[in-house]
């Protein structure tokens, strides 16, 4: 099976989210396992430029943008056992952030139209092309509507993966014509119409041949009106070509007997170099040293999405408790200036780092008992799943793969991974910590339940099997499509 990956960011080239970690993880381990895999993205300027030096130029051409005809160079790069190609336009590329800017509608055409016009100059003819959100989502729905009957074109199959469908890529309509060069019809509420716009997002589930969603209860849960952000009814329509396949997280980037940004490895069996990360880490932030004091942490975007609201409206009661609580990510301006207030407010209870550094990240893993993520809603979720790596007890909402990943202790069985809540309530959220937070001072119950987290196999290889399985089905599909 021979398989492109096209996705907008991926480690260790370029991230804004989790995207990225999937790009650059699900790769790895499908070629791992005997795949011809290879991923295509954008040469963004902010790719290291070590890395850039190692690319080779493999071609040049012109993609038409509408009216536009705009240079196309492909660059390629073996990689850690992965071949990655990198589509190249400075004037679309060559900037200081990943998205954010009046054309990405614009920027991400060209990208999917590029996509496509390189099958015929990398010398690499995938069976599947495997598309990832709203960026890629026109790849499968040009393919299927205006490449198909192209020499070369005719047999290869899409899957589109949904990683958030809140974020859609809603364009205005004049974009059908401007940007794709597509005739009128497709303006239709069967095809690319939503709402007087264009969505890139809908063309991907119109158009691909399987739509994967990154979790279980996320598939469920995005054909719901709840959570289907209007596009519920065209995922209820094909549900029978819908799959959620959990993520994964990478093992080896992941471990705390080997992490070299850790003060100390430790393993599930011997926990005792953890309470030694955790004085370290609340010597780093400034906070009193004390091994038995429960340090809850959240490593985040800080947007309402993230259960932020949550928080915030129960923080006196929950700081009021003899806890340390640590918040490190970047998001709403409303957030970031509520954390660095409570900061000042508690030096000693509470430290925010507003910014992103992966060193400290793994620290915090380390270092922190317990691990808030009382989301909204959450398509998979990776931080779940990297802090039982290390130790840190979850502490969730049940939805998403949050639901999918993280068992609330069972106080009869003595079972569980971790503690959760249903109803998206910040009581409900803060009974669920303080019940934590009981079993926190059992030492042989808490051991239990962190041996136990720690002892859960999220890694990538059980997802790749599964996504080898559907790559395996849509192509004995199209074998029995040309037999007949």
């Amino acid at each position: 099976m021979k398989v492109l990956f096209a996705v907008s960011e991926c480690i260790p080239f370029a991230k804004s989210g989790g995207l990225a970690d999937v790009a650059g993880a699900l790769p790895k381990e499908l070629a791992r396992q005997g795949m011809d895999i290879r991923v295509i993205l954008p040469k963004y300027g902010l790719i290291d430029n070590n890395l850039k030096a190692r690319m080779n130029k493999k071609a040049e051409y012109t993609v038409e943008v509408g009216w536009r005809k705009q240079y196309c160079g492909i660059e390629e790069l073996a990689f850690q056992g992965v071949h990655y190609y990198f589509v190249d336009n400075e004037y679309y590329f060559m900037r200081e952030e990943l998205y954010g800017y009046f054309d990405d509608g614009e920027r991400f055409a060209f990208f999917c139209k590029a996509v496509l016009d390189s099958l015929s100059h990398i010398n690499f003819q995938p069976d599947i092309i495997h598309c990832h959100d709203w960026h890629t989502g026109m790849i499968p729905f040009l393919l299927k509507f205006e490449c198909k009957e192209k020499k070369g074109y005719e047999c290869i199959q899409t899957v589109f993966t949904i990683h958030n469908l809140l974020f859609q890529g809603i364009m205005p309509r004049e974009s059908l014509k401007e940007l794709f060069g597509l005739k009128e019809e497709y303006f239709h509420i069967d095809y690319l119409e939503f709402y007087g716009c264009i969505n890139y997002m809908k063309g991907g589930i119109v158009a691909a041949d399987k739509i994967t969603t990154v979790s279980p209860t996320y598939k469920r849960e995005i054909q719901t009106g709840a959570y289907g952000e209007k596009l519920h009814e065209l995922l209820q329509c094909r549900s029978h070509d819908l799959e959620g396949i959990l993520n994964g997280i990478d093992l080896e980037l992941y471990n705390p007997e080997r992490d070299p940004f850790l003060f100390k490895n430790y393993s599930w069996n011997d926990l005792t170099n953890k309470r030694v990360n955790k004085c370290h880490l609340q010597e780093r932030l400034g906070l009193p040293i004390n091994e038995k004091t429960p340090m809850i942490a959240m490593i985040t975007r800080l947007t309402k999405q993230k259960g932020i609201d949550l928080v915030k409206h129960v923080f006196r009661e929950l700081i009021a408790k003899d806890i340390q609580l640590i918040i490190l990510g970047t998001g709403d301006d409303e957030y970031e200036h509520f954390f660095q207030q409570m900061e000042a407010a508690y030096p000693h209870k509470c430290k925010a780092y507003i910014g992103f550094d992966e060193g400290l990240a793994h620290e915090v893993y380390a270092g922190a008992d317990l691990f808030l993520m009382p989301s909204q809603f959450e398509p998979c979720g990776l931080g779940q799943m990297i802090a039982m790596r290390y130790g840190a007890v979850p502490i969730v909402r049940e939805t998403g793969g949050l639901n999918d990943t993280v068992f609330s202790f069972n106080e009869q069985s003595r079972e569980g991974n971790g503690f959760s809540f249903s109803h998206y309530h910040a009581h409900d959220m803060l009974f669920t910590i303080e019940r934590a937070l009981r079993f926190y001072w059992d030492e042989a119950c808490w051991r239990n339940i962190v041996q136990h987290a720690m002892a859960m196999n999220y890694s990538w290889a059980q997802s790749a099997e599964k996504y080898k399985q559907l790559y395996s089905e849509l192509i004995s599909r199209r074998e029995i499509h040309v037999y007949k």
